[in-house]
């Protein structure tokens, strides 16, 4: 793990392999080791893996307050910088998918194609933001290890809990160990995201959207509508999972990526498409 400044804080990441970028975006309430499968993978398959820890999680510095998508955006985009990364494939699950998305809407010219896992377009509803608030406020009060074990049978499907309890493990660590200010910060954030369902029918580059035909919070219906509402989509729907598929059935996960990147065009393609 290697860290570095950027902007106002210090960003823990990832960053394996050579070849072209794979760059890819935690959800909540984790950090970078939830992509270790792919990071192993895929640095080792020929490409350049970089997995950041997300201000307020993981190795990367928490403040407190709200932490907008822009902010984890651009966060994304000043580690990029400094790593002299130009073109880049970008992946994210769940509120990492937001966040991709907000980066396509931000700086779309970087991109060369979109991994869209375990999420949704959508803004908030007013319930949601109450939701989020209310829940942020909790984090604050009570610590993670209550809110982590409530979920966790939410996160993972009844196989996973079941044959892969390694697995579950993993995933209630994350969730227990995230700093309560940080979530917090990014459930209040998540509360005022902006509707990117309009954007979806503007992206020109290739995406790939992944659900678990388990996923109770973002289930297979918001994957197809985000599929049929990007040009140049394709959909993986993985078996036996929840909401974490690219843990739960890494292989799964891992050949359906493979495939998307082996379809991508080159950056050289892609660099004088969009100039």
């Amino acid at each position: 793990m290697a860290s570095v400044e950027c902007r106002e804080i210090t960003v823990g990441y990832e960053d394996e392999g050579s070849g072209e970028p794979l760059v890819l975006v935690h959800g909540h309430p984790f950090d970078r080791s939830m992509w270790r499968p792919q990071t192993e993978h895929f640095s080792r398959a020929g490409w350049r893996v970089i997995a950041p820890d997300l201000r307020g999680y993981g190795a990367s510095t928490v403040l407190p307050g709200t932490t907008p998508l822009e902010t984890f955006a651009r966060d994304l985009l000043a580690l990029l910088d400094g790593l002299g990364v130009e073109r880049f494939a970008l992946g994210g699950l769940s509120m990492g998918g937001q966040i991709v998305m907000e980066c396509y809407r931000l700086f779309p010219e970087r991109i060369r194609g979109l991994v869209l896992a375990d999420t949704f377009a959508a803004a908030e509803t007013e319930e949601g933001r109450t939701a989020r608030r209310d829940m942020a406020a909790r984090l604050l009060r009570e610590g993670m290890a209550g809110y982590a074990q409530e979920v966790l049978a939410k996160m993972m499907s009844p196989y996973t809990l079941t044959h892969r309890p390694e697995v579950a493990a993993h995933v209630l660590a994350m969730m227990t160990a995230a700093p309560p200010e940080g979530a917090a910060a990014a459930l209040r954030g998540r509360a005022e995201r902006p509707d990117y369902t309009e954007l979806l029918s503007q992206i020109s580059v290739p995406a790939l959207v992944v659900v678990g035909t388990e996923d109770v919070y973002t289930p297979v219906s918001d994957a197809r509508d985000i599929h049929a509402r990007v040009p140049d989509a394709t959909l993986a729907v993985i078996e036996h999972a929840a909401h974490m598929p690219n843990l739960e059935r890494p292989d799964e996960f891992n050949a359906a990526l493979a495939e998307f990147l082996r379809s991508l065009p080159d950056s050289a393609e892609t660099a004088a498409a969009s100039g």
